[in-house]
């Protein structure tokens, strides 16, 4: 995937810096648009996990720091809700200008709350998605209840939200008050995803079935079972954005999958940060990853990985369409192939014991009406399969520059 770092004006001239994901075509069809959750930033574990497993998907998402948060210009104190709306307005005049105008808006918590409103100012937005998101603005004044006595006294006061202070003043507060995220509902006729867990102990799952009442068709909703409001858990994170992407594809066309020169070639891009790695392998579109203990995200398949599972596909494969030819019924055959490295024991160089090979595992089930003699044929075929040859024999790879 690609990463860039990006950053744009909003309607205050405040620089906003976000950072896009890119799958590998570089400009996808299909651009998301993320709004964090209250006082937190772009690099938290919701927008940076949910973006990446977007990303792998074929979307680009743009996630970015509200103004006065992360590595936005601008002051905390001095922002409002209201702000928020145009800010993910900005970003979205941004990446229409740069790119193409977003046809998701997906917003966290308060930033759920921001996307409802911000959707119905961006006309390109074709689907909307909350995550544990208020049904109403007044529950974000749970966070500094204690002070609003004196924020009505002395015009703002001090507030400790995770362990970060942050001065919050009257102006915003009063603007909690001249919006309802109910009233804003009534007027959506965007498709409309709610994701909500039992278990927020922040904002309570009867916050998603108020939204759900009051929201009109198409709307759906999907339970987060077992994540916290933060989505901390990086599961729980990227099973959302797993999620998203599937229950968008109903009302967004798709991009269409880049054509390679050969119905054989197989492209894998890998941008600058991390491991995960887009791959195409003639009309087919996955990912390849490290585990996280290697520096990766771990959001699909290794390397060798990858290499076992075309041998055990391979092998089920072979060993079915010959059965079929012999006319022998087979119901299931089931390949498990595992990878190590091996020390050689006849190699020329025995005495080194660094030296090791390559070494592949291989268990088969058939399930089928066999008897031993044509199930001891079918282990011998098995070993026929072509990507066995291949991985037995020493191929020849040549590299050259692509232009």
């Amino acid at each position: 995937m690609q990463r860039l770092d990006v950053s744009f004006e909003n309607s205050d001239s405040k620089t906003l810096k976000g950072v896009l994901e890119l799958p590998t075509n570089k400009k996808p069809l299909n651009f998301v648009l993320f709004a964090h959750c209250f006082t937190c930033n772009k690099n938290f574990h919701a927008p940076s996990n949910i973006s990446k497993s977007l990303a792998s998907k074929g979307y680009g998402v743009l996630r970015f720091d509200f103004t006065g948060l992360g590595e936005s210009d601008g002051d905390f104190e001095d922002t409002n809700f209201s702000g928020n709306v145009e800010d993910l307005i900005s970003a979205a005049n941004f990446l229409k200008k740069e790119y193409n105008a977003p046809s998701i808006i997906v917003g966290h918590s308060l930033g759920g709350a921001a996307a409802l409103f911000a959707a119905k100012k961006i006309e390109s937005v074709k689907t909307i998605v909350t995550i544990n998101a208020p049904s109403n603005l007044s529950h974000v004044k749970k966070h500094f209840e204690s002070s609003l006595d004196e924020i009505e006294k002395d015009g703002s006061a001090s507030i400790n939200i995770g362990g970060r202070s942050f001065q919050i003043k009257k102006h915003f507060v009063d603007d909690l008050k001249n919006n309802n995220d109910s009233k804003v509902l009534q007027e959506i006729r965007t498709p409309l995803l709610i994701m909500h867990s039992p278990q927020d102990k922040i904002v309570s799952i009867n916050h998603a079935e108020e939204l759900y009442k009051v929201a009109r068709h198409p709307k759906s909703f999907i339970t987060l079972d077992g994540a916290d409001h933060m989505l901390s858990t990086r599961s729980d994170s990227e099973y959302a954005g797993n999620v998203i992407a599937a229950w968008a594809s109903k009302y967004i066309e798709q991009p269409e999958v880049p054509e390679l020169e050969t119905d054989h070639e197989v492209m894998a891009n890998l941008g600058a940060h991390g491991y995960t790695t887009q791959i195409i392998a003639g009309k087919h579109y996955f990912v390849a990853d490290e585990p996280v203990k290697a520096g990766g995200s771990d959001l699909g398949p290794n390397p060798y990985e990858l290499v076992s599972s075309g041998l055990a596909a391979c092998t089920s494969m072979t060993i079915q369409m010959y059965a079929r030819r012999k006319e022998w019924k087979i119901e299931n055959v089931e390949t498990h192939v595992s990878y190590s490295k091996k020390h050689a024991d006849d190699c020329e160089n025995c005495e080194d014991d660094k030296a090791k090979i390559d070494s592949f595992e291989r268990e088969i089930s058939i399930k089928g009406e066999l008897d031993n003699k044509q199930i001891e044929r079918l282990l011998e075929i098995a070993d026929k399969c072509p990507v066995h040859k291949t991985l037995s024999t020493k191929g020849q790879i040549r590299t050259k520059l692509k232009s």
